[in-house]
């Protein structure tokens, strides 16, 4: 498609030591969603109307840098506010210039207009004020990414979307959240692309530094393969090259580690898809007691118990010796 090239171009703009892993965890041991140590304070603060812990956290990775937790974070707090908003309307009364609180307060924004059956509608009106907030975030790439998923959900035309791709990896060429919405926003605009987005995946991770998390991008963009009908049109080769890809990213990160938890989901879910029990049980051993929500909300209302289920296959068939 059109708008590929452009990707393309600007996505070209030490490894950490795994510890032992940790027992397999029994099933009332699992935990959904589970904050790490660092946000897990900040939510519990969040939760008793105080917000000073929240500020800190976040003004602390916009001071170093650190764009993927803060990704993270502001996403998880801006979930965490749609049913508890308190804590971030004193926040932002007490500070209306804050940037950390505007950050959540758009991402909570654009939240709640996805849940609309008139999504793309208020998704539209709310792109300015969207994009005059990231205009004003300095290097901040994160709310260029919020940016991305208002203009996906809009429906926004190749020109306008490009610019603002353009925007976000201007400040930060490798950070995975821009990558998964304009991963995203090319799995949209055209249900067959799933050739194009594995392009677009392989080549931000063989640019990327050896360290940085879209290194484990193409199985993202397999996900997409595998659960929109695309994993028979596209080479089952890539498919294994992306989840051997992940596996070796992964194999970075601590075992029982709920920072690497989306991303070791993530992979086993692919790996069940491509018939990989083996190794899909291996991430299962990696990951301990750690859930999240995501992949396992795609196939139904019960993300724990569809992990659970998935889990008690994945023993059976490596029990049984098939994969």
């Amino acid at each position: 498609m059109a708008l590929l090239p452009a990707f393309l171009r600007t996505a070209r703009a030490g490894r950490r030591v795994p510890r032992p892993a940790a027992r397999p965890a029994a099933d009332d041991e699992v935990l959904l969603d589970a904050p790490d140590d660092r946000l897990g304070p900040a939510l519990v603060a969040a939760a008793h109307g105080e917000y000073a812990p929240v500020a800190a956290l976040l003004a602390a990775t916009r001071e170093n840098a650190e764009w993927e937790h803060r990704d993270r974070y502001a996403t998880r707090l801006a979930a965490f506010a749609r049913s508890r908003s308190g804590w971030l309307d004193d926040w932002r009364a007490a500070r209306p210039d804050d940037p950390d609180a505007l950050l959540v307060g758009v991402r909570l924004m654009v939240d709640r207009c996805w849940d609309s059956p008139v999504r793309a509608e208020l998704l539209r009106q709310a792109g300015p004020a969207v994009t005059a907030a990231a205009e004003g975030s300095g290097p901040d790439p994160v709310p260029w990414r919020i940016a991305l998923d208002t203009a996906r959900g809009a429906r926004t035309g190749h020109a306008e979307f490009e610019r603002l791709w353009a925007e976000a990896v201007r400040r930060s060429p490798h950070h995975y959240g821009c990558h998964v919405a304009a991963l995203d926003y090319l799995a949209a605009a055209s249900p067959r692309a799933h050739r194009e987005c594995l392009d677009f995946a392989e080549t931000a991770a063989q640019d990327a530094p050896e360290d940085a998390l879209v290194r484990a991008l193409p199985v993202r963009a397999a996900f997409a393969c595998l659960t929109a009908g695309g994993g028979t049109t596209v080479d089952r080769a890539r498919l294994d090259a992306a989840a051997d890809l992940a596996i070796a990213h992964a194999a970075g990160y601590p075992a029982a580690d709920p920072w690497a938890a989306e991303l070791r989901n993530l992979l086993t879910y692919v790996l069940v898809r491509l018939e990989r029990p083996r190794d899909a049980a291996e991430q299962l051993r990696l990951t301990g007691p750690y859930v999240t929500s995501f992949p396992w909300d795609r196939d139904g209302d019960d993300p724990l118990g569809r992990f659970l289920q998935v889990r008690d296959g994945v023993r059976a068939a490596v029990a049984g010796g098939r994969g």
